[in-house]
């Protein structure tokens, strides 16, 4: 597979991880879609081992969110802004203290998105648990399973 095709499926990965935050897109999916198509068109041990834990984990993601309560971020007056601080705060997290740092990363970019809106302390943690307790905790389930997916298929390109 060449430079240009792992090119474009890392950029689908990330409209995807991008996605998982929207409400209309269906970001897991595209995540799992890309790591398919590199698959098929790479077709090496590695790489059908990257799809067939992709596919265990974003079934086992999905039974999580089916268990959680149903995603109602808008009604608790979640926005677009703390969705994108979540996301951004969950990344950073990721990648700073390796896989597990992407749930306190996405709590602190809640929390900060809130703080910002807000201004005091009590208010913000009042309005993150709030969202959490809304549908914060689907979105974080859906958001780091597309990252492990995601690392997954970065650490098989690189030393796979």
């Amino acid at each position: 597979m060449g430079v240009w095709e792992l090119l474009l499926v890392g950029l689908v990965i990330l409209l995807g991880l991008c996605g998982v935050l929207l409400p209309a897109m269906p970001g897991s999916w595209l995540v799992w879609a890309a790591v398919l198509w590199w698959a098929l068109q790479d077709p090496q041990p590695v790489a059908w081992w990257v799809l067939v834990g992709a596919t265990v984990l974003l079934l086992v993601s999905q039974a999580v969110r089916w268990a959680l309560p149903p995603r109602r971020l808008r009604a608790s007056g979640a926005d677009g802004r703390m969705l994108a601080y979540a996301g951004a705060g969950s990344t950073l997290g990721f990648v700073l203290l390796p896989v597990l740092g992407a749930i306190p990363g996405f709590l602190a970019g809640l929390y900060l998105a809130e703080r910002l809106r807000l201004g005091r302390h009590g208010d913000a943690v009042a309005a993150l648990r709030t969202a959490m307790r809304s549908g914060g905790s689907g979105v974080l389930a859906e958001l780091f399973t597309c990252q492990l997916i995601a690392a997954a298929w970065v650490g098989a390109v690189f030393w796979g």
